[in-house]
């Protein structure tokens, strides 16, 4: 399916200013329209809305993948090879502490793929990919 869409995401965050430090600080988000419960932030070209609900964050369920737990509910983006080893030091030099380390999944397999796991401050989990080939996205 090939599709010229953009997709749309709301997410619970227990603070607006924790999450403009992280998405926009650190992931390098730029912030679009917001209020006092709410900011939208340009995720890759994507919209990306955090609103604040305290009781709504964190992940409780993982799945097994390639050998790891993965959080069961998690976002993320594929970005380019450079763009990940870019993001994958500045969330090391600010001392994010991965749920899944930065590693390449299913190596010399289809689907090949660079792939991190973290959380944001309000405990949603994020998956960043990158792959050699955009053609192996879906390839089984």
């Amino acid at each position: 399916m090939t599709t010229t869409a953009l997709f749309h995401l709301a997410f619970p965050v227990r603070d607006i200013a924790e999450a403009r430090q992280f998405y926009g600080g650190l992931i390098g988000c730029p912030e679009g329209r917001s209020a006092a419960h709410w900011v939208d932030f340009d995720f890759y070209g994507h919209q990306l809305v955090a609103h604040l609900a305290p009781d709504e964050c964190g992940h409780k369920a993982t799945s097994a993948v390639d050998g790891h737990e993965v959080p069961v509910r998690h976002f993320g983006a594929i970005i380019s090879l450079a763009e990940w080893e870019a993001l994958a030091d500045r969330l090391r030099k600010a001392n994010i502490e991965f749920v899944i380390e930065p590693y390449i999944r299913f190596q010399g397999e289809p689907g090949e793929q660079a792939t991190m796991f973290f959380l944001d401050p309000s405990g949603n989990a994020l998956e960043f990919k990158a792959f050699a080939d955009l053609s192996q996205v879906f390839a089984k």
